[in-house]
């Protein structure tokens, strides 16, 4: 399941769908600042941000992923969700307004 969305990410189509899928304007916004930042499209980042974080994530961020995937509804997505919410950087925006507690396919990874 996430292994095959992961080997999908290379097709630009369904790395775009799976941002429209996210629906999080400010992962998207994040998602789109660190495309411009790097001159690249948003799908390359995706791809290229999952696949490093896979490469290099610690033991602990592991079981965190394991986690966040068997309390969704809808695992790949939230994995890749928790995923882009670690590795993206955030941007000037974020942190306005008041704080909403995430829902299971909204949890992020620990630091």
């Amino acid at each position: 399941m996430l292994g095959h969305l992961i080997a999908a990410l290379d097709d630009p189509k369904v790395a775009l769908d799976l941002v429209a899928a996210l629906d999080e304007p400010a992962l998207v916004a994040r998602l789109t600042a660190a495309a411009d930042a790097e001159g690249r499209g948003p799908a390359e980042i995706i791809a290229s941000t999952v696949r490093s974080f896979l490469d290099s994530a610690c033991d602990d961020h592991w079981v965190q992923l394991v986690g966040i995937m068997n309390k969704s509804d809808d695992p790949g997505l939230s994995a890749v969700r928790a995923i882009l919410t670690k590795a993206l950087p955030e941007t000037c925006q974020e942190g306005s307004g008041a704080a909403q507690a995430p829902t299971a396919e909204q949890q992020s990874l620990s630091p």
